[in-house]
């Protein structure tokens, strides 16, 4: 036996998309129901738990043999589902690799994810859409959800029939279909995975660079990371009572029975002469300012009552799984046209910035469910909720957390790829680029601008918007009139950015026509800068990175351009970022520029933490393109040197990291 595709059936009490798959498999009535599997690709086998069958034993044992790959669509749920069932129901075999294995659960380094893989060659990360998407014969079976909700979750009891969930004998028929469903995605799984081997260069370094980097996620994600409950349950109990002050105040205000019910709200408002078209937070804001008495106190109180600064402690709350920890935080190959990792649960890539100076006062405050004082000592209780969520992460008692990022990593490595020479001598010397790009923008000496320049932030947004191809519309998004930028300076201020970069400008065009001859030329590599090349390959455009890893535009190909009459435009197949349809969309320079910027930066992020962790640093998570580690007090040091560590295919790249220890996560 060399391969073992799986797939599992369960049930469970515990909503999984609230809790993640850790804390799901911890509900004390969890089970697997189903087990199929199948053994160097024969057919599928099913084994039926939940009516008393029992795993093969040479199956059971492949489970456990370092010489068998597992691979499922998901692999993640599978292998922590399995773990978690196996202690359970098979402690005397199991005890001692468990207890043995650092991670408490089955190895990593043994299984292969169907869906990573599916992701890696621009596919969804779904079963069903993948497998549409490859035209497959084998096509998962659509009455899937129907049987999950009836046997893996809880029902609710009737007077005249009190079961709390169904099982097998309560409807036979359903079972039978439900094992089939089970049995067939086991196939649809291996046709998945056979059909997307082929753009996956199986075997080469960067595959197993890949593979590593994989199994250190599924480490990352089995460590976890500590929650202080004394935050998170401060958080929600201020929340909860703040909130009762405001519906009793609006109650006496308004008379009504609950003044958050926006149908109750808008009558309310409409008989006092205000007609509104909605209550949506922008129209609530535009609307405060041009209001007073009541009316513009029961908007404020609506206001405050929308904010959701606990939605992340109440997530905390429902996933923290029995020792503390919250697992599962990031999702591995997320981002399919990059790479890079998407969040998960919690959401870590997307937390509150602080901004609040004396954030330990506020943070002891909430783990006190004070909220007299909290009020007393700041204006906005929401406000300082939100500010707290990234405070509820800790280390472990006599550790800190070392928090280390690489410094404007983006624009390090744009300029790098493009050879921007100026910007390449900026970070190899005072690393001041905000400045720096003024000073070439605007012609005057950099000594002159200082951080609360006028030019500096004009240099800033210009940095931060321009860079893969953005015009005035990248500056407004990017709050360049919040700032105070009129509109009659954006178009100026992005012909002054492109004038004092060439080779960025230059790079654009040559990355997209670069793209667009190996489209026109299948069975050519066109080789580019910094060791890329771009090559169809099996009807698919192939970026292929310095590193050696590929980024896939599946069927990509040439069409007449939808906006510019006589040029061409690259289009591909690909999940849209909006809508998540699958869809045909379209790209060009700058687009591909990004794609392939951020690509490399996550490759110097991958390359950081497997250093890092060969010299056992433990990542807890990482967060863009800063890491964090449960780490001994005065190592940051060291933490900082391990990332800004060259890296062998992207020689005179100038790499740096800044760091520091905290005692709870936060951005310093």
């Amino acid at each position: 036996m060399q391969t073992l595709n799986i797939d599992i059936e369960t049930y469970s009490s515990y909503d999984l998309k609230k809790v993640g798959v850790y804390k799901y498999c911890e509900a004390p009535d969890f089970g697997i129901l189903i087990f199929a599997y199948s053994v160097d690709g024969q057919p599928t086998e099913t084994v039926e738990l939940a009516k008393g069958e029992v795993i093969p034993e040479e199956v059971f044992c492949a489970l456990f043999d370092s010489s068998v790959l597992k691979k499922a669509f998901n692999a993640q749920f599978e292998r922590i589902a399995l773990s978690m069932y196996l202690k359970k129901n098979y402690p005397a075999e199991t005890n001692a690799y468990f207890d043995s294995f650092k991670g408490g659960f089955l190895d990593p380094k043994q299984w292969r994810c169907t869906m990573v893989d599916a992701m890696k060659a621009g596919l969804p990360a779904t079963l069903k859409n993948a497998a549409l998407a490859l035209e497959l014969d084998e096509q998962k079976d659509s009455a899937g959800t129907h049987l999950i909700n009836f046997f893996s979750k809880p029902r609710k009891p009737t007077k005249n029939d009190k079961r709390t969930r169904n099982m097998p004998e309560d409807d036979l028929e359903k079972w039978n279909a439900f094992v089939d469903y089970c049995r067939q995605d086991v196939e649809t799984e291996k046709a998945v995975g056979n059909a997307v081997d082929k753009y996956l260069n199986l075997g080469s370094k960067s595959d197993r660079f890949e593979m590593a980097l994989y199994h250190l996620d599924q480490e990352i994600n089995d460590r976890g990371v500590l929650l202080d409950m004394n935050v998170v349950d401060g958080a929600l109990a201020i929340d909860e009572a703040y909130k009762a002050i405001l519906m009793k105040m609006g109650q006496e205000i308004t008379w009504l029975e609950n003044p958050n019910s926006p149908k109750q709200l808008m009558i309310w408002f409409k008989d006092q002469g205000l007609e509104l078209p909605n209550l949506t937070k922008d129209t609530v804001k535009k609307f405060i300012a041009k209001t007073d008495g009541d009316i513009r106190a029961m908007l404020e109180i609506r206001q405050e009552l929308s904010k959701t600064s606990t939605a992340k402690f109440v997530t905390m709350k429902a996933a923290v799984c029995s020792d503390g920890r919250v697992r599962g935080l990031l999702q591995f190959y997320g981002a399919s046209r990059t790479g890079r990792w998407a969040g998960r649960l919690v959401q870590v890539q997307n937390l509150p910035q602080n901004k609040i100076s004396d954030i330990e006062v506020a943070r002891e405050i909430v783990s006190m469910a004070d909220l007299e004082t909290l009020e007393l000592l700041y204006d906005q209780v929401p406000f300082v909720l939100s500010q707290l969520i990234r405070t509820a992460f800790v280390p472990v008692e006599k550790k800190t957390f070392g928090v280390s990022d690489f410094s404007a990593i983006e624009a390090r490595v744009i300029a790098w790829l493009a050879g921007e020479k100026w910007r390449l001598e900026v970070f190899n010397t005072h690393g001041k680029i905000y400045e720096a790009s003024a000073s070439q923008m605007f012609k005057v000496p950099i000594e002159t601008i200082d951080k609360g320049s006028p030019l500096r932030q004009k240099g800033k947004v210009a940095e931060l918007a321009l860079g893969y191809q953005g015009g005035e519309n990248a500056l407004v998004s990017m709050g360049a009139l919040d700032m105070g930028i009129p509109q009659s300076e954006l178009k100026p201020l992005v012909d002054a950015w492109r004038k004092a970069n060439p080779k960025i400008k230059k790079l654009w065009w040559d990355i997209e026509a670069a793209a667009m001859r190996a489209i026109e030329n299948p069975g050519e590599v066109i080789s580019f800068n910094k060791g890329m090349k771009f090559f169809m390959h099996h009807g698919s455009l192939m970026m292929q990175l310095p590193s050696g890893r590929r980024l896939c535009y599946y069927k990509a190909r040439l069409r007449d351009h939808q906006k510019f009459e006589g040029k061409q435009e690259i289009v591909f197949w690909g999940v849209d970022g909006t809508t998540k349809a699958w869809c045909e969309q379209s790209t060009y320079g700058g687009k591909l520029t990004e794609n392939a910027v951020q690509a490399i930066a996550r490759d110097c992020l991958a390359m950081s933490m497997l250093r890092l962790d060969k010299e056992s640093y433990p990542i807890v998570m990482h967060i863009h393109d800063e890491a964090v580690m449960e780490s001994e007090e005065d190592t940051i040091v060291t933490i900082e040197e391990i990332m800004g560590r060259p890296i062998s295919w992207a020689e005179g790249l100038p790499l740096e990291a800044d760091g520091f220890e905290t005692p709870f996560y936060k951005k310093d």
